[in-house]
């Protein structure tokens, strides 16, 4: 499974929830496939979306919020798992997309082949999900839907696939639209 394949799948199915997306291609393939005023695109800062989800869900507590990060983002900013797991936002849902590559940034391999983020997140008091397939993740989507978080899902893809293109809006609009979309 590629990215925007998992990106595609958990989309489908959430409802309109806030999602902090990490920069790179990440942001670019929810772009792709499904702009929306509840996205936040975090299109210039590596590792900074899981500390921008965090403030969002206490802020939203009614709201479960959802940040998309790359296994290269949380690397550069594992300080954010533990401020989060001491604070346990019981409306917070991690998705890593882990291809053990910075591949963004052209394709640095990172540590995840090399060390269990799992096991980091667990001890950080997330509640951690893995999934490799697309099946895995369309089921276990269902559940993480229903319990508290904090929650991590790590889902495994491969690096390839088209890239998508770069999003055309100006980040004042995207900060505008996504803190409007927090009131209603």
């Amino acid at each position: 499974m590629i990215r925007k394949e998992a990106i595609s799948i958990i989309v489908e199915k959430m409802s309109n929830q806030p999602i902090i997306s990490a920069n790179g291609f990440i942001s670019r393939d929810l772009f792709d496939t499904c702009d929306r005023n509840s996205n936040f695109y975090m299109i210039g800062s590596m590792g900074l979306a899981s500390s921008i989800g965090l403030g969002v869900a206490l802020k939203s507590t009614k709201k479960k919020i959802f940040v998309f990060d790359g296994d290269g983002n949380i690397l550069m900013n594992l300080g954010s798992l533990i401020t989060i797991g001491i604070i346990k936002p019981k409306n917070l849902v991690h998705v890593i997309f882990d291809n053990s590559s910075h591949e963004s940034t052209g394709g640095q391999p990172t540590a995840t082949n090399k060390i269990q983020l799992s096991k980091i997140a667990k001890s950080a008091n997330y509640k951690v999900f893995q999934v490799k397939t697309k099946n895995q993740l369309t089921k276990i989507f269902q559940k993480i839907k229903l319990i508290p978080g904090p929650i991590m899902l790590i889902v495994k893809i491969e690096k390839g696939g088209v890239i998508s293109k770069r999003i055309n809006m100006e980040p004042t609009k995207i900060k505008n639209r996504f803190i409007n979309s927090l009131k209603k």
